[in-house]
Order: C-alpha cells, then structure tokens, then sequence
C-alpha cells in the first residue's frame, strides 16, 4: 500500500511544520516542556497511521522510537531520554487549541500540496478545480447539556482535500457560515457545488461577481419561482446528452442529463447568474427492491463552452460523491461518529487530523485509505516522509 503512493521527494511533499508553527499556542509560558508543534505533529502522524481518539493518539507516541520522537522535535531530557507527550497534556492543549487556526494551516497545507498534484476533476481540455461545499456533524460529541458539533467544509472533489472547515455554532445555521467559509479561499475559474441549502441568490451573486468563481446550485422548493420556472422547461422535446451507469453496493443506478440554456433577453428565470439549467434524472434499483427514480434541477453559471454535459454530470456526481470520498471515510476508518471526544475545541482538533490524513494519502494517490493507514501504525517512520519532515529536526 505504501509503496502505491510513489516517489515521495520535495517536489510533490511539503513540509507540515511551518503551516503548524502559525498555530498560536493557548497555554501560559511557565511550565511547557513541549512544543505545541510538537504536539501537533505527534497527533498528526498517529492520527495517520490510524489514531481514533486522544489515548490511541498517545499510545503510538509511546511506541515511537527515539529517531521519530526527534525528527518530530520532541525536547530531549538532561538524563538523554525522549517521551511522548501522556494522554492528559494531549487533551488539555487540543482542548484550548484555536479550532479556526488549525482549519487554516491544515487547510493551507492541502491546497498547496492539492497545486502539485494532477486533477481529474472533469475530463475537459481546459480543467476547472471543482469544489464542494458540505456540512457534517460529530454525533459523538453531543452532551446533554450542548448539542453535537457541527461542522462545514470545502473539499475539492477530485482528488480529495479539505481546503477550509469552519463550525457553525448552535444559535445560526450553515448558510450563514458558507460566505466566511470561502472569503479566504483563492477560487479563481474554480466550480463551486453545493446542494439546495445554499442555493440563495445572495451567496450565487457573491461568488460570481465577487470570487470570480463559477458555481452549480441546485433547485429545490425552497426556492419555489425559480423550481416551478425549471420544471416548466420543454424538457421532453429536449435529447438526453450525456448518461452514466454503474453496479455497486448491492443496487444499480443511471444518471442521464439535460440542459437547457436560459436567454437572458427572454427573461431567463428568477435566478441570479443562471445561464444553463440542468436536469439529472436517477434511476436506482436495489437488489430485491422496486426501482426508484427521480429527478434534480440545477443551474449553473457556465455556458456550453466552458462545460460540456459530461463536465457537468462528473461534477454534480462528484458533490454527491463527497460523502464516500470523504464522511464515509472518517466515519468507518476513524470512527468519527463513535468518538467521545467532547471538550472543548477537541472534537474539531481532532476532525481536523482527519482531514490532513485523508487528503495527504489521497493527494498522493492512495486507493484505500484504510489499508493504508494500517501500514503506517505498523511502519510509523513513512509517515514523516508523507508529511515532509527530515529526520533532522528544525533548530
């Protein structure tokens, strides 16, 4: 597994200390004996190799070698020994640790390394970074007395990075944390998708105008002019373009798509931005289930020359695909649901180790996250080369 992610030199690997150094560090002078990038890196390459909690976190901290603890830059004793951080120090730091400024440096750390690595995203000449936009909630994290964290992120579809995290607190809603979300991000000639929730004619103006970005929002009845206007479209007497088809998971599913420009002379519809309309229609059997079907609207802000219909199917595909690529994976490889990690800013820490493990291993190409992550618990050494740390520590 660890020999499929290829050569790992300079030129594809950057090194996570810098990004982690720009973290500021919550606790008073007096009484450190380890460095918060310290720490962070030691979370960082266990939660790598398979970590799901602060005790796991520790225990590959104790069985890491003295060469690892030092490249890492654990302080060394005056007696000669090196120790991993306990359980207790990890807790208390990943506890008070800004969650926003972690999101950022792990962030920053995936887009630049998401620059080196080759794009698939849509099977166009010209190829567009495709970003989705999606919520996720830590159902572990709730208490009786506080609601489970909730989360929202901006993943690149393919391959897959968290390029922004952000938590949206109990008192708003993901709408009104989708525009901070992104303000940082360079989104230039970049597709953004997202589904119903921020389809609002507000967030499509300011990604338009403002982010020069183009987006593909989809159409639901919370938006009822604009849903009734779609479903009114000569769709019949319009040929399908474009259709996909696969078995997996125990059940069949097809995809085909239309579109439809929309002449702004006409009056287009009541939707800012809006120049092609899309219409997906699914079709699902499950084995020894009846078939199901539906159909989706969306709109886009791309013309029939930026994006052909098959650029348009990988990327509304893609969005949906997010949650195997990416939730699906922190929920069964690092048992995100099932974590009782509740305090404090913790939870969001420890989401965001996540983030850098899964887009680290499939930036460079891993297939299976899982058997991957359970090479490096058993060869923890290649997780230094997977995050670009030498084995000679920064002075």
């Amino acid at each position: 597994m660890l020999a499929k992610l290829g050569p790992l030199d300079a030129d594809r690997i950057a090194d996570l200390r810098p990004y982690l150094e720009s973290v500021p560090d919550p606790r008073s002078r007096r009484g450190r004996w380890y460095s918060l990038t310290a720490i962070l890196l030691v979370c960082a390459c266990a939660v790598l190799g398979g970590a799901k909690s602060i005790e796991e976190i520790a225990e590959a901290g104790d069985r890491a070698s003295i060469a690892l603890l030092t490249a890492l830059g654990i302080r060394r004793h005056l007696l000669g020994w090196r120790r991993s951080p306990k359980p207790v120090t990890i807790g208390r730091v990943l506890e008070a640790l800004d969650g926003d400024a972690l999101d950022q440096a792990v962030g920053a750390y995936l887009a630049d390394q998401h620059r080196k690595a080759p794009s698939a995203d849509m099977p166009s000449a010209h190829v567009r970074r495709v970003v989705a936009v999606d919520g996720k909630a830590l159902k572990g994290s709730a208490r009786l007395d506080a609601p489970r964290r909730h989360l929202l992120s901006a993943v690149t579809h393919a391959p897959v990075a968290t390029l922004a995290q952000a938590e949206v607190g109990a008192e708003t809603n993901e709408t009104r944390r989708f525009k901070p979300l992104l303000a940082p991000l360079d989104l230039t000639d970049t597709v953004v998708t997202f589904d119903a929730l921020h389809s609002v004619k507000a967030n499509i103006t300011w990604l338009v105008e403002t982010k020069k970005t183009h987006c593909i929002a989809v159409i639901k009845t919370n938006q009822p002019v604009a849903y009734t206007q779609l479903d009114a479209l000569p769709w019949t007497s319009i040929a399908i373009q474009h259709t996909a088809s696969r078995t997996a998971h125990g059940r069949r599913e097809s995809r085909s798509i239309k579109t439809c420009s929309l002449a702004g002379s006409l009056g287009g519809i009541a939707f800012p931005h809006a120049v092609l309309a899309i219409r997906v229609h699914r079709r699902r059997k499950p084995t020894g289930k009846p078939e199901t079907r539906e159909s989706v609207y969306a709109v886009t802000s791309l013309d029939s020359h930026h994006a052909t219909p098959a650029d348009l199917a990988a990327a509304i595909q893609g969005h949906w695909g997010i949650e195997n690529s990416s939730h699906h994976i922190r929920d069964v490889t690092f048992a995100e649901d099932a974590s009782t990690v509740h305090a404090g800013n913790a939870p969001r820490a420890m989401a965001g180790f996540r983030n850098l493990a899964i887009g680290a291993l499939k930036l460079l190409g891993a297939d299976n996250v899982a058997k991957t992550t359970r090479a490096l618990r058993h060869e923890p050494e290649h997780a230094l080369t997977i995050l670009g740390i030498t084995n000679k520590p920064r002075p």
